[in-house]
């Protein structure tokens, strides 16, 4: 059972989504043969092997799911290019299938939605395949200030493919599977470097779109101000590709009203020349504590991408300023949202949830702590003192605060002074201040340290330039051709 089906058809182990549209067309694969190659690759890697346990859960009609699109591709044509393209969930995106959508809490261990999330309407629309859901750092890591990054109670410890090192999170299963070829593309989430930090960690493409670019509605919330979900995937093709699947215009989330980029074809800006003439400022002065820990910043190989810009014919800006960079953001703004957020949320489930309150959900945890108190609950502890959360006059000032910081002082002062077309960030720094203002980021690939840890770069941009962000990154991408696989042993 090597094989499930040839992947000589593809030419790659790694095909983009148009070469594998192409080989569908030309009836060399099918959506069902896809699908079935993943669940072995899930079953003897993922859950067995090297057991890096990136998987929650998978679609038991995903193979049904299959062969309706492949009659339908006879039948009648393809919807779209996501016909018949595996995705993966992250374990926060509800479903309205089999599947539960638990965050990666025993408390909602058996949670099974009453709803499909906006983003999975769109793309069961575009003719995908939800072929299952992530792991993750439970909660979004908003549990504890000690859980290590892609932790859960129900999917336990997802490792990084390429080593012993760090896996990212919170969207850490869905950046693994991705990585280790258990899905073409998959979906993740992101407050702050949730999407950025695991792609970075585990050499691949996320995209942090602009909040309001996809619809929040059904996606167990962090905050209001700063969540949104977006695409993770092995090259920029594929990341824009379905980008594209998702986005559009929901009635039942008023951040999507201002969006006028719904209907964009974001394959458009794919351009192998798209560094010619770009101007991007370079933002060096990051500080230690802007990362997880200094093994993740390789100046030699920085350095090297800021090379590869210059050689493509890209206008580079050295050490440009931003003056809020370090802004002291030290406040309760995310934890005034979430009590709020999560406390609807948890009054919203069905009367026989076991939990309808944050109270409720910290006493059930206490209850059961052999088992969901692994890294203890001590950010759940903190914010239930929070009490008028929306009206709090603290919470009120940081929001239109930590706006102004972000955007007019940070991202867009930035952009205006040097007259730029992207920021150049080291490997994820520039998450916070870009999530704070909400604007977009994309994480490349830039290359493998000396003892064979992923690096990354990220290139940023104000509200709605993710076609400028993409245009960017894919020349980058290919100039440079960092991506590998990593060597899985079974």
């Amino acid at each position: 059972m090597e094989h499930i089906f040839d992947l000589k058809k593809l030419n790659s182990e790694e095909a983009t989504i148009f070469e594998i549209q192409d080989a569908m067309d030309k009836g060399e694969v099918t959506s069902r043969e896809l699908v079935m190659y993943f669940m072995y690759r899930i079953a003897t890697y993922d859950q067995s092997g090297t057991k890096l346990n990136s998987i929650m859960e998978m679609n038991p009609d995903a193979i049904f799911i299959a062969e309706a699109l492949d009659l339908e591709r006879k039948l009648s044509g393809v919807r779209s290019p996501m016909h018949g393209i595996p995705v993966l969930l992250k374990g926060n995106i509800e479903t309205k299938d089999k599947m539960r959508t638990s965050a990666g809490a025993l408390a909602l261990e058996n949670h099974v939605s009453a709803k499909d999330a906006f983003l999975v309407q769109k793309l069961r629309e575009a003719g995908a395949v939800i072929l299952g859901k992530t792991n993750l750092t439970e909660w979004a890591n908003a549990m504890s200030s000690s859980m290590w990054a892609g932790y859960s109670s129900v999917g336990g410890q997802t490792k990084n493919p390429y080593g012993d090192f760090l896996p990212g999170g919170s969207s850490t299963g869905s950046a693994v599977a991705v990585a280790a070829n258990f899905t073409t593309v998959a979906v993740g989430t992101e407050t702050s470097a949730s999407i950025l930090s695991p792609s970075f960690q585990n050499a691949i493409v996320g995209i942090k779109p602009t909040v309001g670019l996809i619809s929040r509605f059904g996606i167990i919330p962090w905050t209001y101000s700063q969540d949104t979900a977006g695409p993770m995937a092995r090259t920029v093709t594929d990341a824009a590709i379905l980008l594209g699947a998702m986005t559009g215009k929901d009635d039942g989330d008023p951040a999507t009203w201002r969006n006028e980029h719904s209907s964009i074809n974001y394959t458009a800006f794919l351009d192998k020349d798209g560094l010619k003439q770009a101007t991007i400022g370079i933002f060096r002065n990051i500080l230690p504590e802007r990362y997880h820990d200094m093994s993740e910043f390789d100046e030699g190989l920085f350095n090297d991408a800021v090379g590869k810009l210059k050689d493509s014919g890209a206008i580079v800006v050295e050490d440009i300023e931003i003056p809020s960079f370090y802004q002291d953001w030290k406040s309760n703004k995310m934890s005034f949202e979430f009590k709020h957020a999560i406390e609807n949320y948890l009054q919203s489930l069905p009367s026989h949830a076991p939990v309808h309150t944050l109270n409720e959900l910290v006493e059930w945890n206490d209850k059961h702590a052999e088992k969901a108190l692994k890294y203890g609950q001590d950010s759940f502890q903190h914010r239930l003192s929070f009490e008028n959360t929306l009206k709090n006059p603290e919470y009120i000032l940081k929001t239109i605060t930590d706006l102004y910081f972000a955007q007019k002082m940070g991202i867009d002062f930035a952009i205006e002074k040097y007259g730029l077309d992207a920021i150049l960030f080291p490997a994820y720094a520039g998450a916070d201040i870009c999530a704070r203002a909400g604007y977009p980021s994309i994480a490349v690939p830039a290359g493998f340290q000396e003892n064979g840890r992923a690096f990354g770069i990220t290139f940023a941009g104000t509200a709605f330039s993710e076609p400028i962000l993409i245009r960017i990154a894919f020349a980058f991408e290919q100039k440079t051709k960092h991506r590998k696989m990593p060597n899985l042993k079974n």
